[in-house]
C-alpha cells in the first residue's frame, strides 16, 4: 500500500473524489427533466392547432380523395351528407334511381365527430343550414349535399371544421375537377 511522505495514503481521498452522484441527486434531476419536458410539451399544445381538428380533416380529405378515385374506376356515382356532428356516404343505385347507404362496405359506414367538434358546409360561397344529427335526417329518400361523380367531378365545396368556443379552424375546400386543399386558420 502506497503512503505518502506525511504517511497517510492517498487512496482515501482519490475514493472520495471519484464517488460520483447519489441515487437522490439523480431522482431530483431526472424529476426535474421530465417536467421541463412537460412544460414544453403543454406550451407546444396549447400554441399549436387542434389535434383532433387536424385529424378529422385528414380522415375527411382522404375518404373524399378515395370515393373520388373510387367513382372513376367503378364508374360509380357517391355523395357526401353532412349534418353539424358528422357525415354519411351514399352511392347511387341506378336500378333505384336513388341515394342508398352502401351497406357491405364498412369503410363508408357514418362517421360522428368527436365530442364538442362542429363542422359547417358552404356551397358556392353560401352556409348550408345542416341537421344537428344523423337521426333528423330523411332515412328513406337521402339527398347528399355532395356529389363526387364517375366523370371525376366533385361539387365544389368548403367545410369548416371547428372546436366549440375556440376560433381556430381547419378549412377542406374541393374544386369542380376534385383537387382537395386544407388550410388552417386563427390558431396562435
Amino acid at each position: 500500500m502506497p503512503t505518502s511522505v506525511t504517511g497517510t495514503s492517498d487512496d482515501a481521498a482519490a475514493l472520495k473524489a471519484q464517488r460520483g452522484f447519489t441515487l437522490l441527486e439523480l431522482l431530483v434531476v431526472v424529476a426535474i427533466i421530465g417536467l421541463l419536458v412537460g412544460a414544453v410539451t403543454l406550451s407546444l399544445g396549447a400554441l399549436g392547432g387542434d389535434r383532433e381538428i387536424e385529424q378529422e380533416t385528414r380522415r375527411l380529405r382522404s375518404m373524399i380523395g378515395l370515393l373520388n378515385e373510387e367513382a372513376l374506376m367503378q364508374t360509380r356515382d357517391y355523395g357526401v351528407m353532412f349534418t353539424e356532428t358528422g357525415y354519411r356516404f351514399l352511392v347511387f343505385d341506378y336500378q333505384q334511381s336513388k341515394w342508398v347507404e352502401p351497406l357491405t362496405d364498412r369503410l363508408l359506414d357514418r362517421h360522428a365527430l368527436r365530442p364538442q367538434l362542429a363542422l359547417q358546409l358552404f356551397l358556392d360561397g353560401r352556409e348550408v343550414p345542416l341537421e344537428r344529427s344523423f337521426e333528423s335526417q330523411d332515412v328513406d329518400n337521402p339527398e347528399p349535399q355532395i356529389m363526387l361523380l364517375s366523370s371525376g367531378e366533385v361539387t365544389p365545396f368548403t367545410i369548416e371544421l371547428t372546436r366549440y368556443g375556440n376560433d381556430g379552424r381547419f378549412e377542406l375546400t374541393a374544386e369542380l375537377d376534385g383537387t382537395v386543399t386544407v388550410t388552417e386558420e386563427d390558431f396562435d
